[in-house]
């Protein structure tokens, strides 16, 4: 028999499983980051079902009130969930200060060579080397 505890468990896990999908539909929700949602989902969604299994995980935890066994592994998929995305935040952090830095790199490149593009258009002593030539026809 399931308590009101269980009931509400199961609910919320099947809503959460229906919504990680939609998300994942629409494209708001990668493939790879909705795996650990998922897991968590039929994870809890098994739980809630099978009476026995909770009653021997929260013997083995040494919960007495098994139906809060399920708030415990909700909250243990969750702390597995945050380390996923602070290894993925991390990884992307370290990628995004590399290309910027490979930008400032190819930025000051590209400053360098536009001064010397226009150094060697018009350096002084080709200038001076123009007023000194004589011009065809001018000359005696």
């Amino acid at each position: 028999m399931l308590d009101r505890a269980m009931i509400f468990g199961l609910g919320a896990s099947v809503a959460a499983l229906l919504f990680i999908l939609e998300l994942v539909r629409r494209r708001k929700l990668k493939e790879e980051y909705s795996l650990l949602w998922l897991a968590t989902a039929l994870v809890l969604i098994v739980l809630s079902v099978s009476r026995p299994l909770l009653d021997v995980l929260a013997n083995i935890v040494g919960i007495y009130y098994p139906p809060s066994a399920l708030f415990l592994v909700a909250m243990v998929f969750v702390l597995f969930i945050l380390l996923h995305f602070s290894t993925v935040i991390t990884r992307l952090s370290h990628e995004n200060k590399e290309a910027a830095q490979q930008i400032a790199l190819l930025r000051w490149q590209l400053e360098q060579a536009q001064k010397a593009s226009a150094a060697g258009e018009q350096r002084p002593d080709e200038q001076q080397d123009d007023q000194h030539r004589p011009v065809s026809g001018d000359s005696p």
